[in-house]
């Protein structure tokens, strides 16, 4: 069964993108900073080691329109060379690129997360993008947040952790990892429901059999 996963990069401050964000500033103004550590070459082992991590883990990927219609430009391709599904108001035809396709999908998050959990082939469901992020962990549906935290205060764009809808929620940690330029944090996310049947996970019961 695959599992749900947020990958982000957020600054000390709690911003995962600066202010302004459009087709010419994809990261917002000044948020290019939080991928300095995907960008720096050479990479360090951890953050090289992270990013591998990532990609060959990733068998589909949820990301929002906003998120596509930033980055598809910058990107000239698929994110990750897999399916991707963009949760939008606006149907469309499908879009082929070079590594994957874009699928369009106006039924709503589930439906999404369904359609991506069909073609992953076991292997993890990324999401991208804030509301996508936030709209998933309201409704139970991420099951692991593995965030990048960069040592910059942005002062001001898009925050990851708003609108949530959500009462007080305890996070299980299982990794941490630093380099000179991020610090790498895995948490398990509870309660989060299966896919498959709609049913909660607990994961003080479940975390042997669904962590890696």
């Amino acid at each position: 069964m695959s599992k749900v996963v947020l990958h982000v990069t957020m600054s000390l401050d709690g911003f995962m993108a600066g202010p302004d964000i459009s087709v010419e500033h994809p990261m917002g103004r000044g948020g290019l900073r939080l991928h300095d550590w995907i960008l720096n070459t050479p990479a360090s082992d951890v953050d090289a080691t992270a990013t591998q991590e990532i990609s060959a883990s990733t068998g589909a990927v949820v990301l929002g329109r906003r998120t596509f219609d930033v980055g598809v430009e910058v990107w000239q391709d698929t994110p990750f060379p897999v399916p991707c599904f963009v949760l939008t108001h606006n149907a469309r035809g499908r879009r082929a690129m070079k590594s994957g396709t874009f699928t369009f999908v106006t039924d709503g998050l589930e439906s999404a997360l369904q359609q991506a959990e069909a073609v992953a082939d076991g292997k993890d469901i990324t999401l991208m993008g804030a509301d996508i992020a936030q709209q998933a962990l309201s409704a139970g549906l991420l099951d692991e947040i593995n965030l990048q935290l960069a040592p910059v205060l942005l002062g001001d764009g898009r925050r990851l952790f708003e609108h949530l809808g959500t009462e007080h929620l305890e996070l299980e940690r299982t990794r941490i990892l630093a380099s000179p330029l991020v610090t790498h944090l895995r948490f398990q996310v509870p309660h989060a429901r299966n896919l498959l049947d709609g049913t909660a996970l607990d994961y003080g019961l479940e975390t042997n059999s669904r962590q890696k």
